[in-house]
């Protein structure tokens, strides 16, 4: 091998790519902090997911109680269909309550709500001022 094409221990053709100094007067490379960067990055990450965590939390409380106000409607006593966006008023009665079209203020009965037919016939308690 000739002299020319020789190459020196301490040279290469591409030193930006190695992971160490290739010669004495290169900068002194030194590894990032990787932990902290990590702790940093996994706080938020952290806190990201609580955040997610109370808001499903939240939202399956909702769906839970929108459950059980459906659950009251569709056991109750009625006997005519319900139609969508029109107000109904449940009552309480022994041994089953019963779904009205009667206003409370017309009659006295024990008042439970008024509910209101909405899409997916999914009832939809509403406010009412007695």
């Amino acid at each position: 091998m000739s002299s020319s094409n020789k190459k020196l221990d301490n040279i290469t053709d591409k030193p930006g790519i190695l992971p160490y100094a290739s010669n004495i007067g290169a900068p002194k490379i030194e590894p990032n902090n990787l932990n902290r960067w990590k702790e940093n990055k996994s706080e938020n990450l952290n806190k990201y997911f609580n955040e997610r965590y109370e808001e499903v939390k939240d939202n399956y409380l909702k769906l839970i109680k929108e459950y059980e106000l459906n659950k009251l409607v569709y056991n109750a006593k009625f006997e005519f269909i319900p139609i969508i966006g029109k107000i109904y008023y449940l009552y309480e009665s022994k041994p089953q309550n019963f779904l009205s079209l009667i206003d409370p203020n017309q009659w006295n009965q024990n008042f439970i709500g008024a509910f209101k037919l909405v899409s997916e016939n999914r009832w939809k308690k509403i406010e009412y001022k007695k």
